[in-house]
């Protein structure tokens, strides 16, 4: 029976593997669709010359960043419970804890701004959103120490590049706000700032040092993650105001960002369970 059990456990993996990597691309599309198709503005009811997003559509755009972020997180602890995962446990660990809460971040968010129709430019949900930042930069840095990276002198210049360019465009950015008189929100805009530009290294570091080798599409993933959550954070700060309503096309980006943190570890979590059957086919032979 056991041997019965052993074939067929490949397969069940394959298929759950498939399954969820089919149920992220399905969701990413979904949304895309939807921010497409929806997002444009209509009359706002209450006050006239205003235009606004339906709050149906702006409820939407909360739930597929809502399940994106928490499937991502939900799936980054099942690697950090699995055993002989390729990575540390302390990785995914601290990655499930951004994505946890960033989408405890969104719901208080959202709350803030649908339910209590308050401006939520400080509120609770920053403290969230900061946890979010430091537990992503954690983990994501712990998956470089844990490897030997061995980038030649005109990829750290890449590198370098990337972080220049993303930090002029932060600063470009960041120019269009009328200056805060509240020290928090000065703050708040700096550290995300700072946090966006250091995970736009981190992730151009991962393109070139996991480009290759038996887990670097799910490190390529995790990129990608950190470069579309760079997007939506500069064209949200780019299009605030004080009449800002969420839910612009772009933002749809957050949602990609949430899906392929999920992806990249349903990647690592299939490689790792393929070399451990590897191991132990070696081991018999």
């Amino acid at each position: 029976m056991s041997k019965s059990y052993n074939n067929s456990s490949p397969v069940k993996s394959l298929s759950t593997t498939q399954n969820l990597i089919s149920a992220g691309v399905s969701w990413a599309f979904l949304a895309l669709l939807y921010f497409l198709l929806f997002s444009a503005k209509i009359p706002d009811p209450v006050q006239r010359g205003i235009e606004v997003h339906a709050q149906w559509y702006v409820i939407g755009t909360n739930i597929f960043k809502a399940v994106a972020y928490l499937v991502a997180s939900l799936l980054c602890w099942r690697n950090w419970r699995g055993t002989q995962m390729v990575s540390s446990g302390k990785v995914w660990l601290s990655i499930g804890l951004g994505m946890f809460a960033y989408f405890i971040g969104g719901l208080v968010f959202g709350y803030t701004e649908i339910v209590l129709k308050q401006d939520p430019d400080v509120s609770i949900a920053d403290i969230f959103f900061v946890l979010t930042y430091l537990c992503l930069g954690n983990g994501m840095a712990l998956a470089l120490v844990s490897r030997r990276i061995n980038l030649a002198a005109r990829q750290w210049l890449i590198v370098a590049a990337v972080g220049a360019l993303g930090s002029f465009l932060a600063w470009l950015i960041s120019q269009k706000e009328k200056a805060s008189t509240e020290q928090i929100a000065f703050l708040l805009n700096l550290f995300y700032i700072v946090s966006d530009v250091a995970l736009l290294m981190i992730a151009t570091t991962m393109l070139l040092a996991f480009w290759v080798g038996k887990v670097s599409l799910s490190w390529r993933m995790i990129a990608a993650a950190a470069f579309s959550l760079y997007i939506a954070d500069m064209w949200f700060k780019f299009a605030q105001r004080p009449d800002y309503q969420s839910g612009d096309i772009l933002e749809v980006f957050w949602v990609f960002s949430g899906v392929l943190f999920g992806l990249g570890a349903v990647l690592e979590y299939d490689a790792s369970l393929s070399l451990k059957r590897r191991d132990r086919g070696r081991k018999r032979t």
